[in-house]
This record gives C-alpha cells, sequence and structure tokens, in this order.
C-alpha cells in the first residue's frame, strides 16, 4: 500500500470530489480514479459511494481515513527530519481555535508564517465549539478552556488566566468592586457557557452566582458589552489582552479572591510524526505570545 495512494484517497474524502481531489494532487480525475480504484483492490473493500455528481465514503473508507492520516503525517515527518533544513515546510496545517483566540492572535501569526514558508497552505476552523480533531482529520486544536480527560495528545503553550474587567467608563459610573460580595451590586455581563464565575476562595475553587442586565453566547460579544460600559466582564486574558493594553478595559482585583489559572493549550491526535507544519506553526505562536506577554 503506496502513501501516495493514501495521501489520493485523502484528498478525495476530503473535497468530495475526484475533479477537485486531481486538481490538488496535480492528476487528471481518470488518474484519481484508478489510483482509488487499485487501492480499493488491494484492501478488498469499496471505500466510496460513486455518483456523477460527488463521491462520500463507505464504512470502510471511514475505518481508514485515520489510519491514511496517521501514515501520511509520519512520512512528512520523516522526509521533514531528513531534509536540509532550508527545506521549506509543505503540505496544509489544518486547525482550529477559539473565535476571540484565533482572530486576534492566530489569524495575526499567518502572514509572517507563509511568508517564511511559501509552500504551506492552512486550514483555519474558528469555533468556540469543541471539534472531533480526529474526526475531522485536522492537525491540532488550541484550546483556552480546561481540558476534559482526553486520550489526545496536550502541550501547553502559555498561561491564561481569567480577568475580571471592566471599560473606564463603567467603573467611573458605578464604582470599582474590592471583594465578592460587593460583585452583587454591580452589573455582571454574563457568558452563557459560564453561568457562574469560578474564583479562587482561600485556595478553593467556589463558583460564584453572578447577574446583570446583558447576556451573550460568545467571548466576542461579552467583551464588546464590557467595552461599551455595559458592565462588568469575566474572560480568559488572551481574550482581552490587547484591550487591557489599549486601557479600553481595564482590570479589576478582588482582595478576597483569586482567579482561576487557565491556560493556553496545543491538542494533537498523537506526539508520534509530529508534521513538520505543526512544529513551524507552534514554535512561531509560542514566540509570538512570549513577546506580547513581555510588551
Amino acid at each position: 500500500m503506496l502513501v501516495a495512494d493514501l495521501r489520493i484517497f485523502l484528498a478525495v474524502a476530503a473535497a468530495g470530489s475526484l475533479s477537485a481531489a486531481g486538481r490538488q494532487q496535480g492528476l487528471a480525475p481518470m488518474q484519481v480514479s484508478r489510483r482509488i480504484a487499485a487501492l480499493e483492490e488491494e484492501l478488498g473493500v469499496r471505500l466510496f459511494h460513486r455518483t456523477t455528481r460527488s463521491v462520500a465514503l463507505t464504512a470502510e473508507g471511514e475505518a481508514l481515513l485515520p489510519y491514511a492520516q496517521t501514515m501520511a503525517e509520519a512520512e512528512d515527518s520523516v522526509l521533514g527530519e531528513l531534509r536540509p533544513a532550508s527545506k521549506q515546510v509543505t503540505g496544509v496545517l489544518r486547525l482550529t481555535a477559539p473565535s476571540v483566540f484565533g482572530q486576534s492572535i492566530v489569524l495575526a501569526l499567518l502572514p509572517r508564517l507563509l511568508e517564511q514558508h511559501p509552500d504551506l497552505r492552512v486550514d483555519l476552523e474558528v469555533s468556540d465549539r469543541v471539534v472531533d480533531i480526529v474526526g475531522q482529520g485536522l492537525d491540532l486544536a488550541l484550546r483556552v478552556a480546561p481540558l476534559a480527560d482526553s486520550e489526545l495528545v496536550a502541550r501547553r503553550i502559555t498561561d491564561n488566566p481569567r480577568v475580571i474587567c471592566a471599560s473606564p467608563a463603567y467603573l467611573q459610573r458605578h464604582g470599582r468592586p474590592t471583594c465578592v460580595a460587593e460583585l452583587e451590586a454591580h452589573q455582571c455581563i454574563v457568558l452563557q457557557a459560564v453561568p457562574r464565575w469560578p474564583l479562587l476562595v482561600d485556595g478553593v475553587l467556589h463558583r460564584q452566582r453572578v447577574s446583570g442586565r446583558v447576556s451573550a453566547s460568545s467571548v466576542d460579544a461579552v467583551r464588546a458589552a464590557a467595552v461599551q460600559g455595559l458592565g462588568i466582564a469575566m474572560l480568559a486574558y488572551w481574550d482581552v489582552y490587547q484591550q487591557l493594553r489599549e486601557g479600553t478595559l481595564v482590570a479589576i482585583e478582588l482582595a478576597d479572591a483569586g482567579m482561576e489559572q487557565l491556560a493556553v493549550w496545543a491538542v494533537m491526535p498523537t506526539r508520534r510524526f509530529v508534521p513538520a507544519r505543526v512544529r513551524v506553526f507552534l514554535e512561531m505562536l509560542e514566540a509570538e505570545l512570549s513577546s506580547l506577554d513581555q510588551q
């Protein structure tokens, strides 16, 4: 079984079309069809349901998908190690990131990453939902929430503590809370996924009920509401670092409670055969976050 044939299989599975996969691989649709047919003959199973308009994976094709991805990544990793250091990184970096972090940090990195590696392509999904990176064939997921138990490999990138913050205008009108009890007298902007604010009281995690006239379903909306002076928000540091630096939001410290210490994590399907495209991206991301944190 040739890795080249598995790459064609992966391209067809991703594109849902023989012609689209052929364009990606530099092959005619007929060549793609023959290579897939040869792979099916070798394995003794049918990998795709074919119609005149599209192709779709069979159950056997779905089962082959993660193995094909692993073998393709293994080849990429070996070639990346053996090629001269000056060799450019190639392939498609497929990743997902939370919406605000992805837009403010990851997208800002891409021009420099792609300039340094002109043969690299990036497929970025920006979403606050937890994505099945194995099932979707992604290289990695960047996550800023507490990690659930998982068989995936998680690499810690940097600190990402929660921050209570508000706009200067709000604080001028309503004053600054100094302790947990005083939060009750303030308009707290609630992120619907986190209805209770996690606070460290005497070293123990306590989930404080808060309320206000505004709640929102996304981090971006909560942040925007806080900047507009609609209340006090609790968000992760890297979601508001730019606003804290610009002064459109001000951090609030409580005398009797500390903030939950979160982190930014890179979650990958396996620690073996990490593709060169993932390594160079994570190295650039770590350097960028370190630089921003020191400014």
